[in-house]
């Protein structure tokens, strides 16, 4: 091992000079909207109508990356319609001559007279995933109401009243949607349930009655409902399934553009079969054939990511929202869950989730996403550790022999809150657990408990893990921990954890017994510790790039 003299250069070279990256323009992007387009596909009259009726003053524009190029524009063309010094005919282009300007004002009506000024803001990056309303940030500059732009997942939100624009995306060639159709679904009798990803629903009711036209009998056309725990996720279903759940496994299901793999994999195991007809295309690709949906490969690598986690010690919860509803109970429930399992978690808020984030925290096992139901899926195969969901948890936590996998699959965690509510195992306030299998035992029946619990095995090496539930009782010292301040830090005798205010802290005996790096500089030896190193002015300046007299002291 080769050991450091001098300590490594981690700041940037006086002599490299940032160069500062030519902004780009709305008005560059190839997709640009016509102003008619623009005011169909953003829907800015509704927008308008919605913001007056409430009478809100600040208004926050959420954008998705996609859509940022347009948005000044849709600040623009929201500004001019809600403008009170213009006439309700000219909201639409404003004047450019002088004149003209006056000869508006002079023809406000009475209406336009009450009009309030209303001021509005972009949001150009959202704090976690696209698809949810960024409350967050919307409180930053007190925002009455958001307005969403894009694709949603509908969560339900509790700070800020949310106006979703979908927006009216264009379907290119819709006789090939018909006749692709009819070769898939021959009988007309089928049944089936046309569906859209929320960009294409303005185009489901006319392909609908063509379809039923040609003599289809039995299609069902799906509505947007904000309630991501149906039976379709945020859909409405046929009459015969909101009687009975279980008849929706009789229906086929047409969706149109290509799904999110939540959907999908929510959706397998509920209906009969899932086609697939993509409504957008890739550069240079006309056309792409629909196909039938599978997810037999994707459940079977869910399930053996739960199953590698089972004899994991230490749980990551990672908190990806801050916006939808009963976020903070869903978080409770978990940690509940990880302690009766005899294990450990901790917190963490970290924003946008990526692999080089989670990858700081080594001690972590296994990491659990708290977000809405599209974002809580995150293919872990670029992670170190795993990363499941609260279902996959709850799999994940059972016994060998208790867990079963039947093919559902489920990444709502109101659905999972609604059967733990209801269930007999635990009594709940207010979406906590107030009591459950552990409060409600005595310590020699835990005890007890734990000398007959059956070894943890490791599925995928075989061998015994005798640190899986580092938790449990037989894992701690009896004597002389419940009395310690909460400050204290001990290391208990050969075999036990490291204890923190009495209770046992895997994070504190990782840090204690595995971390060697302790922060910058730690990598080389000091040959004059006792010295100290010498005092100097340091640089100022811009951060782009330090400069210094040679002569001179450094400024």
């Amino acid at each position: 091992m080769t050991t450091l003299k001098t300590p490594p250069v981690l700041s940037t070279p006086a002599n490299h000079i940032f160069e500062g990256q030519p902004a780009v323009s709305a008005s560059d992007s190839s997709s640009k909207l016509l102003d008619e387009q623009l005011y169909v596909t953003y829907e800015i009259e509704r927008t308008i109508d919605e913001i007056r009726k409430e009478r809100y003053s600040r208004v926050a524009l959420q954008f998705p990356d996609t859509m940022l190029p347009d948005a000044p524009r849709v600040f623009e063309a929201l500004s001019e319609g809600l403008d009170p010094t213009l006439s309700p005919d000219r909201r639409r282009a404003r004047p450019t001559n002088s004149d003209q300007d006056l000869n508006g004002v002079e023809e406000l009506s009475m209406t336009s007279k009450k009009l309030h000024a209303v001021r509005f803001y972009i949001l150009a990056d959202t704090s976690y995933g696209a698809c949810c309303v960024d409350e967050i940030a919307a409180q930053h500059i007190n925002a009455d109401a958001v307005v969403h732009y894009g694709r949603a997942c509908l969560s339900p939100t509790a700070r800020i009243p949310v106006i979703h624009i979908f927006t009216v995306q264009q379907f290119q060639d819709q006789s090939s949607l018909i006749r692709d159709f009819e070769e898939f679904y021959v009988d007309p009798q089928a049944k089936v349930i046309l569906m859209a990803d929320v960009t294409y629903q303005d185009h489901l009711g006319k392909i609908t009655a063509i379809l039923q036209s040609h003599g289809y009998t039995n299609l069902y056309m799906t509505d947007i409902m904000h309630d991501p725990s149906s039976p379709l996720p945020n859909r409405t279903v046929p009459d015969e399934v909101k009687a009975d759940p279980a008849k929706l496994k009789t229906w086929q299901l047409f969706h149109i553009s290509d799904p999110p793999e939540s959907l999908l994999l929510t959706l397998a195991s509920r209906l009969a079969s899932i086609r697939i007809y993509p409504a957008s295309t890739t550069d240079g690709e006309r056309y792409r054939k629909p196909f039938l949906a599978s997810t037999s490969r994707a459940l079977n690598r869910r399930y053996a990511l739960l199953t590698s986690v089972s004899t994991a010690s230490v749980f990551g919860i990672l908190v990806n929202t801050l916006s939808v509803r009963d976020y903070l109970h869903i978080v409770e429930h978990v940690k509940y869950q990880i302690q009766a399992a005899g294990k450990k978690s901790y917190t963490f808020v970290v924003g946008k989730v990526n692999a080089a984030k989670v990858a700081n925290f080594s001690e972590i096992g296994a990491w659990i996403v708290i977000g809405c139901w599209e974002s809580s899926l995150i293919d872990s195969k670029d992670f170190w550790k795993p990363v499941l969901t609260p279902f996959e948890l709850e799999l994940a936590l059972k016994a060998d022999s208790e867990r079963v996998w039947t093919g559902e699959w489920s990444s709502d965690f109101q659905s999972i809150l609604q059967v733990s509510q209801s269930g007999d195992s635990a009594e709940w306030r207010n979406g906590h657990k107030t009591g459950g299998i552990v409060d409600g035992k005595e310590d020699r029946e835990l005890d007890s408990e734990e000398e007959s619990a059956p070894p943890d095995y490791d599925l995928r090496t075989g061998r015994y893990v005798s640190h899986a539930r580092p938790m449990r009782k037989p894992y701690l010292s009896a004597s002389g921990s419940k009395n310690l301040p909460s400050n204290f830090l001990a290391r208990r005798t050969s075999g036990d954890l490291a204890v923190v205010g009495g209770e046992a802290s895997p994070g504190a005996e990782y840090l204690k017994s595995k971390r060697v790096w302790k922060g910058l500089g730690s990598d080389f030896e000091i040959a004059y510790e006792d010295e100290g190193a010498i005092i100097e002015q340091g640089r100022s300046g811009i951060a782009r790039g330090y400069t210094h007299d040679q002569e001179g002291p450094r400024i």
